[in-house]
């Protein structure tokens, strides 16, 4: 099965190549001005410069909008969009700095970093392996399970590829079968690193899909004994998380020290690994200049910092053209980042196309697939432009009879942190033995979306959703139906009557459209004398009662709001992340109500149950008085 899917993958790239070639000359492609625009406003976020990214990133909107102000590049607007998102948090996010006290750093290689934090030895377990089947992550290289653990929390890819936390825990000699954690700790992208501090209630992991300012941001999410499980998780704030990539935070359990990596300041392939003196109650406050942001975010011990510039490798200058070199490396390293961005989307959008069964979804995925493709030739060339005029710059060097050290020139602060110089010295453990754990098989999911098997499926649950449904009556039986009835239909559902008679119906369908089309496939399997009905809530109606209900509710369709009226008037800032997490895509709006109280509206939502989800969100946060309201159009 594997085989013939890797088959169909390559069908699939042949034939969106063979599309991309044809199509290629008609297709609009991302204007230099608009691509160089877009790096520009990388820069300046990564810079911390917040502000400015935010105005170029606008400028990067307006370049590819026609004379009537329609984006011609939807691709490219969605990408930018998400850029401007991440400038956003930024802004907000120099509300709440901490400058904390920094006791040592080094750098190692991303391939085992882990191993020179102090747990156990032994307490890291090579992945791939029983809950992490999938190797090859950039910074997700290993899980962290020590000897005598009752509880694992791990990240693992699900269907879609992508990583979520996860936790089994340990029932007598028998693991349970693993789990997400809850639906505030799970993003559209990854999450990674999640550690559990010492007295396990708080959980901390790094995510980049969650609220942040760009790569992988560190969060908190703390135990709720009273609701029984973990609250929305909280951005750590500068300098813990940057623009960068930071992950793997801990606080170790003799309360000196907080560690984490970052690859900030160096190269992908290493990391920092950073110790900073461990403060229970940080002070935070608010940093707005960029610089002092920037310097901030460094973190460099303060033995580093005191050595000063004299320590500097001499054959490096310190002048106008050391400044030049390291803005084009730090351009070349965002181009390269931002096509690793479109190679990820490319990939994930052939996977997407390769299990999809929906034509209309195929359409729609090859039509992204074929724009993402038009665009990448034009950032290749911005790479390959900025790689040569950065080599040019380190010829004029050597011609000058500097050698450079890209790392040092880098990293021109960075010092020796391990041993002599200051009080904390890294040591390096050891791998723990493969991972040998008994898990219980998970449940089987019945899967209720109609289909024609090669042996037909009985419905599990014979119990109907609530509103408008339709199902096709198949026959009836003065006994019980076998499998071999039905013709490989599923799912069947079987009703017996108060005469002792038994009624077989398949499928749920929400509208006379989507069971009028499958009525013709029952009819051909075998049932000739099939017919359409119809149910309200659970209750038998006419189908044609049922088409006018459902004409009705299309036409004045009910829509849901959530109330927030916060305690004290506003929502912490905290807390207001989290609610625009969990409320992606909805409006969230700041209004007076009729008594002058405060309220915040948020929506509206089509379904109810998204509406209840936010709400017991909103109320778990414990933030005042919440409710929902139903609106109609």
């Amino acid at each position: 099965m594997r085989g013939f899917s890797m088959f169909l993958k390559v069908l699939c790239t042949i034939y969106i190549l063979l599309r991309c070639s044809s199509a290629a000359s008609a297709m609009p492609s991302v204007p230099r001005k608009a691509d160089s625009l877009l790096l520009e406003g990388d820069r300046l976020r990564m810079a911390y410069r917040f502000d400015e990214s935010l105005k170029v990133y606008l400028s990067a909107l307006e370049s590819v909008r026609d004379s009537t102000g329609v984006s011609t590049d939807s691709v490219f607007t969605s990408i930018v969009n998400d850029r401007i998102l991440l400038s956003e948090n930024g802004k907000t996010m120099t509300g709440f700095a901490d400058s904390p006290n920094v006791i040592a750093r080094h750098r190692f290689s991303i391939e085992d970093f882990f191993l020179y934090y102090p747990f156990e030895d032994g307490s890291w377990r090579m992945v791939p392996n029983q809950l992490d089947s999938i190797s090859g992550h950039p910074y997700s290289k290993a899980l962290y399970a020590p000897e005598g653990s009752d509880v694992i929390y791990y990240s693992a890819v699900d269907s879609e590829g992508i990583r979520n936390i996860c936790m089994t825990e340990c029932k007598d000699t028998v693991w349970t079968t693993p789990a997400l954690i809850n639906e505030q700790m799970t993003s559209a992208s990854d999450e990674i690193y999640p550690l559990l501090s010492p007295d396990g209630k708080t959980l901390y992991f790094a995510s980049s899909g969650l609220y942040g300012v760009g790569g992988y941001d560190l969060y908190a999410s703390q135990w709720n004994e009273e609701g029984a499980d973990w609250s929305a998780p909280v951005n750590l704030g500068f300098p813990y998380s940057s623009p960068a990539d930071d992950f793997l935070y801990m606080n170790t359990p003799d309360g000196n020290y907080t560690i984490f990596a970052s690859n900030r300041d160096c190269s992908k392939d290493s990391v920092y690994v950073y110790v900073l003196e461990y403060v229970s109650m940080p002070v935070r406050k608010a940093i707005e200049n960029p610089d002092e942001l920037m310097e901030l975010s460094h973190l460099i011990p303060e033995e580093d910092a005191s050595a000063g510039p004299q320590n500097v490798n001499a054959d490096i200058p310190e002048n106008v053209d050391t400044r030049r070199y390291m803005d084009k490396m730090a351009e070349v390293r965002a181009i390269r980042d931002t096509l690793s961005v479109f190679e990820s989307r490319l990939e994930n959008d052939r996977n997407m196309y390769v299990m999809s069964t929906d034509a209309d979804e195929r359409i729609l995925l090859t039509n992204r697939i074929l724009e993402t493709e038009a665009m990448m030739p034009s950032i290749q060339d911005s790479l390959a432009r900025a790689s040569e005029q950065l080599r040019k710059i380190e010829m004029e060097f050597l011609f000058s009879g500097v050698v450079i050290d890209p790392d040092k020139l880098m990293d021109a602060a960075d010092r020796e942190v391990v041993g002599e110089t200051t009080d904390y010295t890294f040591e390096k453990m050891n791998f723990g033995d493969s991972l040998q754990i008994n898990i219980l098989p998970p449940p089987v999911v019945f899967d209720y979306t109609f289909k024609v098997l090669e042996e037909g499926q009985f419905a599990l649950d014979n119990t109907l959703p609530d509103g408008i449904v339709y199902q096709i009556q198949i026959f009836t039986m003065g006994s019980q139906a076998s499998v071999r009835h039905l013709k490989g239909l599923s799912p069947v559902f079987e009703q017996k009557t108060a005469s002792g008679r038994y009624i077989y119906r398949v499928g749920l369908f929400r509208s006379y459209k989507d069971v009028l089309a499958k009525l013709n496939t029952v009819k051909k399997v075998g049932f000739k004398s099939a017919f359409i009905v119809a149910f309200n809530d659970g209750k038998e109606l006419t189908v044609s009662k049922a088409r006018v209900q459902e004409a009705k509710a299309k036409e004045n369709p009910v829509l849901y709001q959530v109330i927030i009226t916060p305690e004290g008037g506003e929502i912490e800032e905290t807390n207001a992340a989290g609610l625009r997490q969990q409320a992606s895509g909805k409006d969230i709006a700041r209004v007076e109500d009729e008594s002058g109280n405060i309220v915040y509206v948020i929506g509206p939502y089509s379904e109810k149950s998204a509406a209840e989800n936010l709400k017991s969100f909103a109320e778990a946060l414990g933030i005042g008085q919440v409710e929902l309201k139903t609106i109609k159009e």
